[in-house]
């Protein structure tokens, strides 16, 4: 690699050589590799506010169409992993120009799904190809080019990384509302098969090692989609089937303990393993990766709370639902480039723990919501959102990747990844589980202080009567609106005591980046 740095991957505050520079070439092959990284991380999300009009054209149960989501995350977090030895024995280009080229295909497919049985197998294998392409881009950021450009491939791929997820629902919501869900998997297609041909014609980062291919450890594989493919099922579905009582979330958690004791003797014993688990020795790394794993939580938790809200409570469609999530992604990339300076000037330590502090300010500021919040009151919350999760995600990412040895970046990128897709998927279900323990906490409140001495109640109840007159049995009807008011306000209140959470955590989360070793600011390289 021509281009890569000569001085010790460990030392950030190494000047840069006046020759460093990033040749326009590998600069454009690696923005190809970029936007097909962007595909693969919008599709988590982007079905996410029209499932309801997937669910009408297949003719699917409730059930059945949360597999369109499901499927994807789980071949997606089975695959990650996977990419740093696939990447090693097929080479950059190769593995990238496969996965591209599948992910397109079966986004062909998935769009001429006819039943929710081919939309779910397609969509498995749409998220387990497209996986390939999001650690590759990490691991090529962090390899190809000069420590000096750090500054600014860092936030380029920290922004794809967050803000994809983000404008997922809005990109959805406005294709649904504007074509067909269908467009949701064809508007691939054309990207697809440019990017796949742009690698097969740009990429030349680093050479194939194809005896590798030949020690290849099937037994590990087996056992890590055992153990993360049902790791990822109880946490999908554990928060509505309670947990170990559901019989096939019980099974898939006794698969999955089974499954991880066997991979994890499996790294560490045979001759060429499938993932290298060692890279977490590394201390900024694997404090790296714990970060990252809880800025997941936010950065996909919040990617769900936001849209759920708006839906389940104010009524909204996809597309307001897109519009009002816009202000989050619009913050990110406005805030990017801002970062990329933060890092060659000042300790990322502090830009991260800033970064935590600010997103828990954003939390802290919906901890008060009701049900009449609107475009303007989430406004602030969700500049900060965008604020904070930049400033936190682009320098864990360079700090976990990029004080590594070249050698082990691939491998590593592969886990770094994984962490956060997990605390994402860790995520979801914590925040499902106090969302629906709470609500059924408070509607146990309520319905205990909605009585005939209750004043408000009573009055309440009269003018709903009064309203409803000469429309049936005006009485019964009146109790059950005023019933659905005391549930829509448990529900409320079920969203500000998640907000509470999400708020303690990531204040207490900030404290945690002290345990990074100090890294130098980045250099800029030389003056123009």
């Amino acid at each position: 690699m021509a281009n890569a740095p000569t001085a010790p991957p460990v030392m950030m505050n190494a000047a840069a050589p006046p020759s460093e520079r990033i040749a326009p070439r590998r600069l454009f092959a690696f923005l190809i590799m970029v936007f097909g990284m962007f595909m693969s991380i919008l599709d988590i999300q982007i079905v996410s506010a029209s499932l309801s009009d997937i669910q009408a054209g297949l003719s699917a149960s409730l059930t059945e169409v949360s597999w369109v989501q499901t499927a994807y995350l789980i071949a997606e977090v089975i695959a990650i992993p996977l990419s740093g030895f696939l990447s090693r024995a097929l080479g950059t280009r190769l593995l990238f120009a496969i996965s591209a080229s599948g992910f397109t295909i079966a986004s062909f497919f998935c769009g001429f799904a006819s039943s929710i049985e081919q939309m779910i197998l397609w969509r498995a294998i749409q998220g387990f190809l497209g996986a390939g392409m999001i650690p590759t881009v990490f691991a090529s950021a962090y390899t190809v080019f000069p420590r000096s450009k750090f500054y600014i491939v860092g936030p380029i791929i920290g922004l794809v990384a967050t803000l994809a997820p983000t404008i997922g629902p809005t990109i959805g919501g406005f294709i649904t509302d504007v074509m067909s869900w269908h467009w949701l998997f064809f508007i691939n297609v054309v990207p697809g098969i440019g990017i796949t041909i742009g690698v097969l014609v740009l990429v030349d980062f680093d050479q194939p090692d194809f005896r590798l291919l030949e020690h290849f450890d099937w037994w590990g594989l087996l056992f890590m989609a055992g153990f993360l493919g049902s790791l990822e099922y109880v946490l999908e579905e554990g928060p509505q089937y309670e947990w170990l009582q559901d019989t096939s979330v019980a099974v898939c958690a006794a698969v999955g303990a089974i499954s991880a004791i066997a991979f994890f003797w499996r790294v560490l014993t045979a001759r060429e393993p499938i993932v290298d688990i060692t890279a977490f020795a590394d201390r900024n790394f694997g404090i790296g990766c714990l970060i990252s794993f809880c800025i997941g939580i936010g950065l996909y938790g919040l990617t769900y709370m936001y849209p759920r809200y708006l839906a389940e409570v104010r009524g909204y469609s996809a597309l307001m639902i897109g519009e009002t999530m816009f202000v989050s992604g619009l913050t990110m990339f406005l805030t990017a480039p801002i970062v990329g300076r933060l890092m060659t000037r000042y300790d990322m330590r502090y830009i991260i723990a800033a970064g935590l502090v600010i997103f828990a300010l954003g939390s802290y500021q919906m901890t008060g919501i009701t049900r009449d919040y609107d475009f303007y009151e989430l406004l602030i919350p969700q500049i900060l959102r965008g604020i904070g999760m930049m400033l936190a995600m682009v320098p864990t990412n360079t700090i976990a990747l990029g004080t590594l040895p070249p050698q082990r970046v691939k491998n590593a990128s592969g886990l770094f990844n994984l962490t956060r897709n997990l605390g994402g998927a860790v995520g979801l279900a914590l925040i499902n589980q106090v969302l629906n323990e709470r609500t059924d906490l408070h509607i146990a409140r309520l319905q205990e202080r909605v009585h005939w001495g209750n004043a408000t109640a009573t009055e309440t109840l009269a003018m709903l009567t009064q309203r409803l007159q000469g429309m049936g049995d005006a009485a019964l009807m009146a109790m059950k609106q005023l019933s659905q008011i005391v549930h829509r306000q448990a529900v409320v209140m079920g969203y500000g005591d998640a907000f509470v959470m999400l708020t303690m955590f990531y204040f207490g989360l900030s404290l945690l980046v002290m345990l990074l070793k100090k890294p130098a600011a980045l250099p800029t390289g030389p003056a123009h």
